[in-house]
């Protein structure tokens, strides 16, 4: 057994991955931590569905202490708020400091709609999914008084928030569908835009192709203001979180951690980093909750190797063609997948089922 201290920062989706391995296979570390405030860990790709009603909001969350218990870590319920590469410790909210010898972090992406849009009230950001839960879960008390609702975001996580929106049965508003300058789903072909833009029509879903900004509290697209909505909700992908770059980690010109291919920081071997909070140097990694899940088994082989005193050798290289399965809402989903696409209930029950499975797989004893 390695006399190794591994600390693992963050329990996105990536680490996910990790702790599974760690609960099936063990590593081999003396000491593995865990540092990770919430007791549940959010699965983004069922919340359209939460809205629709399609789930109640326990069958899209992750219990940790399960997990946690069976992979036999040691949980601190805090923040991280600075890594110190130098001295090998990672600073908690609460003051407290944990030495490590390799540390991982996953800790996901932060909201940008108020930097890209401008700050409003009305404004509610989808990242971090938790949060935007909370604020959507709150809403419902006062649905009655919310008549217009603007989604902002063109991309498969504005595209399903707006199916999500638009099917929340506690809700009786008019759903606008704004996508920005690329346009609605924009790097899937045009049978998959074709599809949704039938489907927006047939649920009474207004879609604007350009780009939006709040101006003296009206909302803009283009020269034109839109008849003030009642919200606002935003999905405009994943900003950098602040402290990984303020404690001198090597960061890109947007804030994102900056790894090699093996998901090393570069310049730190010892610290390894995935999900949202990661850029790779060597290729383009979307910002993207399917390659965190599929970079978590990789991740957890590096980990092994650099606790062993191994060079690492796993590579997540992504996939050529991404699939998307996008959720309508009404019992019918849209498959995306290279140039196909196509639509009807049995994907959404195939959706359903690769949703439940990857859940699963995390709330069911390991053998």
């Amino acid at each position: 057994m390695s006399g190794r201290v591994l600390c693992l920062i963050g329990a996105g989706h990536a680490h996910l991955g990790v702790i599974d391995a760690i609960r099936k296979r063990g590593l081999p570390a003396r000491r593995i931590v865990l540092v990770e405030p919430r007791a549940a860990m959010q699965y983004s790709g069922m919340v359209p569905g939460w809205m629709a009603g399609e789930y109640r909001i326990e069958e899209t969350q992750i219990p940790l202490a399960p997990l946690v218990a069976e992979a036999g870590l040691e949980w601190h319920r805090e923040e991280a708020v600075a890594i110190c590469a130098g001295e090998k410790t990672v600073t908690l909210a609460n003051g407290r400091r944990i030495g490590f010898d390799i540390a991982s972090l996953a800790i996901g992406g932060a909201g940008r709609a108020a930097k890209l849009l401008g700050s409003d009230e009305r404004l509610l950001d989808i990242r971090p999914i938790d949060g935007f839960v909370a604020g959507w879960d709150a809403l419902r008390s006062r649905a009655g008084a919310i008549g217009t609702i603007a989604v902002i975001g063109g991309g498969a996580g504005g595209a399903e928030l707006a199916f999500g929106t638009a099917n929340d049965p506690t809700f009786d508003a008019r759903v606008t569908l704004i996508t920005g300058k690329g346009g609605l789903l924009p790097g899937m072909s045009a049978m998959v835009r074709s599809r949704a833009r039938s489907a927006y029509e047939r649920q009474n879903i207004r879609v604007i192709e350009g780009e939006a900004r709040l101006e003296d509290g009206r909302l803009m697209v283009g020269e034109a203001a839109l008849d003030p909505p009642d919200l606002i909700l935003a999905a405009l992908g994943s900003d950098a979180p602040e402290w990984p770059g303020c404690c001198g980690l090597p960061v890109d010109a947007e804030g994102f951690v900056e790894v090699d291919e093996h998901q090393r920081l570069c310049g730190f071997p010892y610290i390894f980093a995935a999900g949202d909070v990661a850029h790779r140097t060597d290729r383009n990694v979307p910002h993207s909750g399917v390659h965190a899940v599929y970079a978590g088994p990789v991740l957890a082989r590096n980990l092994r190797a650099a606790l062993q005193g191994r060079p690492p050798r796993g590579i997540y290289r992504g996939r050529a063609m991404d699939l998307y399965i996008l959720n309508t809402g009404r019992g019918e989903a849209i498959l995306s997948y290279g140039p196909l696409g196509l639509q009807g209930r049995w994907l959404r029950r195939v959706k359903d089922w690769l949703d439940r499975r990857w859940i699963a797989r995390f709330t069911t004893p390991a053998a």
